[in-house]
């Protein structure tokens, strides 16, 4: 059975933790924005994040290699830090924008890391190219989204 060295199977798994902390904060940016569009934007990048992460999971099994449960701590800090920027920003919906924007040009430059990795199946390589090109379609709408609020 074909498998990954292991410095692609821990870059691919950080790659999945992050998706897990992506799909867990773009939840939370729903949960504190009022905007219905946002509101529906954020749970539909929750929802892309979810099936980012099932598609890298099985990715990563069918090479064999073992899976990483859950998120980071990072996330989880990220996650506290939109809760208090929620809680003191008197302009909550820009605030989460500002957050998700970041956190998706973050996603990008870490996707950008994992597919520089020459050793990469081809399989997994369009996997990630995929989901890299979705992120930054997502970021045009997010930067769009942003002006009209």
């Amino acid at each position: 059975m074909a498998t990954y060295s292991e410095q692609v199977g821990n870059k691919l798994n950080d790659l999945l933790e992050k998706t897990y902390d992506a799909e867990k904060g773009f939840k939370k940016a729903a949960e504190n924005v009022k905007h219905s569009s946002l509101k529906n934007y954020f749970n539909q990048k929750a929802q892309e994040r979810y099936d980012f992460g099932h598609e890298l999971k099985n990715e990563i099994k069918a090479f064999g290699q073992d899976v990483d449960k859950g998120g980071s701590m990072t996330g989880s800090a990220h996650r506290a830090w939109m809760d208090v920027k929620s809680f003191l920003s008197s302009d909550n919906e820009e605030s989460m924008l500002e957050e998700a924007i970041r956190g998706e040009k973050a996603s990008v430059e870490e996707y950008n890391d994992v597919l520089s990795e020459t050793s990469l199946p081809t399989s997994t390589q369009s996997i990630l190219a995929k989901q890299k090109q979705t992120i930054e379609n997502g970021l045009s709408t997010i930067k769009r989204l942003e002006d009209l609020n």
